[in-house]
């Protein structure tokens, strides 16, 4: 399958919002491309002029990768709490990134030392749990954060978690992406 399909299906999600015309042919696609029928796993990330707009997504893949496009698409445009829902005017220049997850594997580390010895940058997403909280990088965001120490004080941060939250041993799951823009 093509990264245009998915690009495509992405778009026509949050532009059907503004424009009730919009129409998703989900037999056709599902027809054309069934793969989009398997599970799976993405993130959807909305860019204007170089800042970030919106991203939601999915970590495990629990329903078929077309829904879950649609839906991450939609809950990045109108839902992200941090942001106003999207407006059509932006919509005209926003960038859409679409990540497509792997299953994330469990890192088993002794400490913090060894833990940075088993996490690639700008390879691997990482996902921080404790307590029933946890928090979630993708790999692209090495990109702003591009030291071990950088990234994972943000990722505890951004979970709510002290800072140096990894001295309290936290489950680490890494994850890989197919990115398409």
């Amino acid at each position: 399958m093509e990264n245009q399909v998915l690009l495509d299906i992405t778009k026509k999600s949050i532009e059907k919002k503004f424009d009730s015309n919009i129409k998703i042919d989900k037999t056709k696609l599902l027809t054309d491309f069934p793969e989009l029928k398997e599970n799976g796993a993405t993130f959807v990330t909305l860019t204007l002029d170089g800042q970030l707009r919106g991203c939601i997504g999915s970590l495990q893949a629990y329903r078929p990768l077309l829904d879950d496009l649609i839906s991450n698409a939609l809950a990045a445009a109108f839902e992200d709490p941090r942001f106003y829902e999207l407006t059509p005017l932006e919509f005209k220049k926003v960038k859409i990134e679409i990540s497509i997850l792997s299953t994330p594997v469990e890192v088993i580390y002794t400490n913090i030392k060894d833990l940075k010895s088993k996490i690639k940058p700008n390879i691997h997403g990482v996902i921080l749990q404790k307590d029933g909280r946890r928090s979630t990088f993708l790999p692209q965001v090495w990109e702003q954060l591009p030291t071990f120490e950088e990234f994972f004080s943000h990722l505890c941060y951004k979970g709510s978690f002290e800072i140096n939250c990894l001295e309290f041993h936290p489950q680490i799951f890494t994850y890989e992406v197919k990115k398409i823009k």
